[in-house]
């Protein structure tokens, strides 16, 4: 029900939004995602493509490619400067690859709820898009992850030190997980791209995560997990940008429509992904072995969270984990 009810209220929103004119010939953008097309954001991906096709008189066509098909997502940020790719929904490891600074909003324990990250984005929105669209990109909308949770195979994640000897996973580009290790020592994390992460939790080289719950499930890495700690530890998030050079060979019309329907996604996604990450946090609750932390144990994480943000201070320029009041 509730599925039905976003992708309604999200037709709504775009039916309620003007027709652009027909340009002289069809634009295709290609966009690259992680995510599965028949995950929650491939489907609301796949009303906002209905969306603009409706509403550019099937003159603009969005192609997307899934389940990280088009590379990670550095080399994903890399084909949309040289060409290649118009766009891409990526996370903020992605977006660091284009602005840096960004990446303090997905600092582990900077925020205690989806209001005060949406506080802080907003609060450096301004200086967000600025950078990039000095970098040659459009940042069509914010979108959410999830919250993120330590899950393992055959045994408990309860404090820090727990990941001494473990091999937890890593995205091979980010800069944070390598110091929150770093703090603890003795872990051995396995630097990957995100599509590489199943067939190591398969082949049992990769023993833990960091990871929201939907993409753990949406991801099939759930499946292979069976541990969990139901402490918070950052709360995923992501954009989608564009070419901005790609959308200067639009008519204005059709980048009004891409714009204002981008922003109705971004809207349903924040809406949407938050509710499904909620409930899939419940459903593998009740299939794992959960642990539920103390007050002194969630002040042990926090004290390796504080510390990883010091040592990061100068590889996040602009004094932005501060701004955000990471450390």
């Amino acid at each position: 029900m509730f599925r039905k009810l976003t992708a309604a209220a999200l037709a709504a929103a775009f039916a309620l939004m003007g027709t652009a004119g027909a340009a002289e010939a069809k634009s295709t953008l290609k966009i690259a995602t992680l995510a599965p097309p028949q995950s929650p954001w491939g489907r609301l991906f796949k009303t906002w493509t209905k969306a603009v096709d409706t509403k550019t008189n099937g003159e603009v066509e969005l192609v997307w490619l899934w389940n990280g098909t088009a590379g990670p997502e550095n080399a994903v940020v890399g084909k949309i400067k040289s060409g290649q790719l118009q766009g891409a929904a990526i996370t903020a490891v992605g977006l660091a690859d284009i602005h840096k600074p960004i990446l303090a909003l997905q600092m582990p324990g900077a925020f205690h709820s989806w209001a005060e990250l949406d506080a802080a984005r907003a609060k450096l929105a301004p200086q967000f898009e600025k950078a990039m669209k000095e970098a040659g990109f459009f940042l069509g909308g914010y979108g959410d992850v999830g919250i993120g949770r330590f899950m393992s195979k055959g045994f408990d994640l309860k404090v820090p030190n727990d990941l001494k000897g473990k091999h937890p996973a890593m995205i091979r580009e980010d800069i944070i997980a390598p110091k929150i290790y770093e703090v603890i020592g003795g872990v051995q994390p396995v630097p990957e791209s995100v599509v590489g992460f199943l067939p190591k939790l398969n082949a049992g080289s990769i023993d833990c995560m960091d990871t929201p719950s939907l993409a753990a499930e949406q991801l099939q890495w759930a499946s292979r997990l069976d541990h969990m700690n139901s402490n918070q530890t950052y709360y995923g998030m992501g954009a989608m940008v564009m070419s901005d050079k790609d959308l200067q060979k639009l008519t204005a019309d059709q980048r009004q429509v891409l714009e204002t329907t981008g922003k109705a996604l971004s809207k349903a996604l924040t809406t949407k992904i938050r509710a499904e990450d909620d409930a899939a946090f419940v459903r593998l609750k009740a299939k794992m072995t959960t642990h539920d932390p103390s007050d002194a144990e969630k002040a042990e994480w926090k004290k390796v969270f504080n510390e990883a943000c010091k040592r990061l201070k100068s590889a996040i320029p602009g004094d932005v984990l501060s701004k955000v009041g990471a450390c």
